[in-house]
């Protein structure tokens, strides 16, 4: 139902209010025919929920096919090694730092 209640005009609504107390009415009435609540909901369904359990399982089962497709040794691959700065490349990057700082202090200037 897509239409405005705005671009309705009073004779719609009041047919519309009309048809809907009708229809109350005739739910009540096979309510008490069948002795059980015959309401019709306009209600979205209830959202399932899903627990920490069940989605750490479908997790698990989601890794190991991939690992069953890329094969054992991709899974197993080791860290690429952390490459080291030596002391003399440190030292001639410190120099290089404080010979720019020094020359910007000397010219006044707070910042590069």
């Amino acid at each position: 139902m897509s239409i405005q209640l705005a671009s309705l005009t009073a004779i719609q609504l009041r047919r519309a209010a009309e048809i809907k107390e009708k229809i109350a009415a005739m739910n009540k009435e096979l309510a008490s025919i069948l002795g059980a609540p015959a309401s019709i909901s306009a209600k979205a369904p209830k959202k399932r929920k899903m627990s920490r359990a069940g989605r750490a399982k479908i997790a698990a089962a989601q890794k190991a096919r991939w690992a069953k497709v890329k094969g054992a040794k991709s899974a197993a691959k080791a860290p690429a090694k952390k490459r080291k700065m030596s002391a003399a490349a440190k030292a001639k990057i410190s120099a290089a730092a404080k010979a720019r700082w020094a020359k910007a202090k000397a010219a006044g200037k707070k910042s590069l």
